[in-house]
């Protein structure tokens, strides 16, 4: 049975985030940097646990995400990964539950950047595929982000959405989405 906890980066000890960034470094392939652990701290974290062993982690942040002319407070999702001797046993299910309650009581939506291969968790969990343009507000101004339009999912909360629409992710160094 997965047992998830949840807590705020500032609360988890620095063993805990250790143990953490290792997972994710292997369940990414070797391929989490510097910046990607960055991303996934700041904000509340799941944790997943199987008889007191860690095997999966999730993170939502905060952030602003511009559209239809308003700036919204936005529960962005990071760091999802689960070790890979225990995937489709349903801990990243566990997990984006654990989540999706903290984006519904703290943000006006929820979104993330998705692997191909995520994409059908999040889609069954009421996520929707973002069909407009993505762009991100950079030092430079605004730029447009092609290559992510198929990968950007939203949570509805209590945002009016245009899906067609533009969706502008604040800026950030490293992958903006």
């Amino acid at each position: 049975m997965t047992e998830v906890r949840t807590a705020h980066t500032a609360d988890l000890a620095p063993t805990t985030l250790a143990a953490v960034r290792a997972l994710l470094h292997r369940a990414f392939d070797g391929d989490l940097g510097d910046l990607d652990w960055e991303h996934a701290l700041g904000g509340m974290h799941a944790l997943a646990y199987v008889d007191g062993e860690l095997v999966g982690h999730a993170s939502v942040v905060q952030r602003r995400v511009l559209h239809g002319g308003r700036s919204l407070r936005t529960g962005y999702v990071e760091g999802v990964g689960v070790r890979h001797d225990q995937r489709g046993r349903g801990h990243g299910a566990a997990l984006m539950a654990a989540l999706e309650r903290v984006i519904r009581g703290a943000y006006d939506l929820g979104a993330l950047s998705a692997t191909e291969s995520a994409r059908p968790l999040y889609a069954s969990r009421g996520w929707l595929s973002w069909q407009g343009p993505t762009f991100a507000l950079t030092p430079l101004g605004i730029v447009r982000t092609e290559e992510e339009d198929d990968g950007v999912y939203v949570l509805p909360v209590t945002a009016r959405l245009d899906i067609a629409g533009e969706l502008v992710c604040d800026w950030r160094d490293g992958d903006v989405w």
